[in-house]
């Protein structure tokens, strides 16, 4: 058998048109004993196992045939520095573990499972954007930068359901514990829902697809700082929440799918203070920014003002303490900063009928204008853009202290009043989306100002 020595410490050999490197008996068309390096490619045959492989891949390569990485193979790969493309298709096994650095895209076409856990498993710190499914509140939910926020969605198929809770009767009257329910997208009067624990009128409404809470208020003879709920798709009694940090006469609640905001009141002296509540837990408030208070006296304007939502902006009307204002301020639900200013009312209002939206447009109706006069207008605000209220219609009585609740397409003032000696139990309703006069809806159970309001499908729905 020829055999030729090459002068690199190992045989080349020659055996019945067989080659072999490093072995003197070759099996194969080409045997190769020991480790290959290859430059560029490792030729044209494709390689159909890989069972080790030492150094560095320091070119694109590209592995075209069915390739198999043996369990016991693990570790061995971790040296491999270029770049690998699978042409084919890339099968894991189930139960196998995968991890891996930053994808640039990820393409599913069936479905996708998250991580999940409950709270308490959650990463303190995890990168920004990080996402999972909370299995404690049945939401996804992601990592901002500093907190985790649950992912809202709006639900167009809510039940459509207004509830007013309590309320100011004539004077002299006790005041109401009634909680009283209507259908929006329907016509008629009222139906009881169930009651308050106490007596009391004048706070703020907050409310997500589920939930209805209700935050301070008036129980006389004082401010009151305790937060009730309802489960809105159920009648019954209202359930404690817990307790304000500030608030009392006047407050006003807007919402998302996931929090509620509670901005200004007390009385006499007013607070500009905003509390937020999380609809899925319950407990105290607390401090999540301030009325900034924008071209007025000061900044504790809280007491009667009106407030509406979209899915990620809450914007609060009007109000005073002690002079009345005309001043429109927004900020994002979803953040705890100040307000900033939106723009101005046709006129200086307060006490002015509980605001409401759809997902575009807010509209307050009602209210005490700058001449101490009870009024019918109604205005609304395109809440996506900054600018001052138009001019909308007018309700079926002048009044103030209204209740008001949505849908997307409906909107509902309830009862309210005109002088201390005039109250109504009338229901107007309009629809948002049109400018015109409020039409004749039906009668809550009792002729009273300045109840809760709440329904379960309004525009601030699918924020967070």
């Amino acid at each position: 058998m020829p055999s030729i020595r090459i002068g690199f410490s190992t045989d080349f050999n020659l055996l019945n048109e067989l080659v072999g490197i490093g072995t003197t008996i070759p099996t194969a068309r080409l045997d190769v004993v020991g480790a290959i390096r290859a430059d560029n490619s490792a030729g044209s045959g494709g390689v159909s196992t890989i069972t080790r492989y030492d150094g560095f891949l320091h070119t694109k390569q590209g592995i075209g045939n069915t390739v198999s990485i043996a369990q016991t193979t693990k570790g061995n790969l971790n040296s491999l520095s270029g770049e690998i493309v699978i042409s084919g298709e890339l099968t894991i096994s189930e139960g196998t573990s995968v991890t891996g650095g930053r994808l640039d895209s990820l393409t599913v076409t069936n479905s996708f499972t998250p991580p999940s856990g409950d709270t308490t498993t959650r990463e303190e710190t995890p990168e920004r954007g990080s996402t999972r499914y909370n299995e404690d509140l049945g939401q996804l939910e992601f990592y901002t930068g500093y907190e985790w926020r649950t992912v809202g969605s709006y639900d167009g198929s809510g039940r459509g359901r207004g509830v007013f809770a309590g309320g100011h009767p004539h004077p002299g009257s006790p005041d109401s514990r009634v909680i009283e329910y209507i259908n929006i997208s329907s016509l008629g009067n009222s139906q009881n829902f169930g009651d308050l624990t106490v007596e009391r009128y004048g706070g703020a409404g907050m409310s997500n697809s589920v939930r209805a809470v209700f935050g301070g208020g008036w129980v006389n003879p004082a401010n009151n700082l305790d937060i009730y709920y309802v489960t809105i798709a159920s009648e019954g009694n209202a359930i404690d929440f817990g307790v304000d940090v500030t608030g009392g006469w006047g407050s006003q609640g807007t919402s998302s799918s996931t929090r509620g905001l509670a901005a200004g009141g007390s009385y006499p002296t007013g607070t500009n203070v905003i509390d937020t509540i999380l609809f899925s837990t319950t407990g105290v408030k607390y401090d999540y920014g301030d009325l900034a208070g924008h071209g007025t006296t000061n900044n504790y304007r809280g007491r009667g003002m009106t407030g509406c939502n979209s899915p990620t902006r809450s914007v609060f009307f009007g109000g005073y303490n002690p002079a009345m204002t005309s001043v429109i301020e927004s900020k994002l639900t979803a953040s705890d900063g100040n307000t900033v200013f939106f723009g101005d009312l046709i006129s200086k209002l307060r006490i002015t009928s509980g605001g409401l939206s759809s997902l575009t447009r807010g509209v307050i109706g009602g209210g005490t204008n700058q001449n101490i006069n009870n009024i019918s207008l109604i205005q609304y605000i395109t809440i996506s853009t900054f600018g001052n209220a138009s001019y909308f219609g007018d309700l079926t009585v002048s009044r103030r202290g209204s209740g008001a609740v949505s849908t997307q397409t409906r909107g509902v003032f309830a009862s309210g009043s005109f002088s201390p000696e005039t109250y109504f139990n009338t229901i107007d309703y309009i629809t948002i989306s049109s400018v015109g006069n409020a039409v004749d809806f039906g009668d809550l159970s009792q002729a009273k100002e300045q109840a809760n309001a709440a329904s379960d499908s309004h525009g601030g729905l699918g924020g967070f």
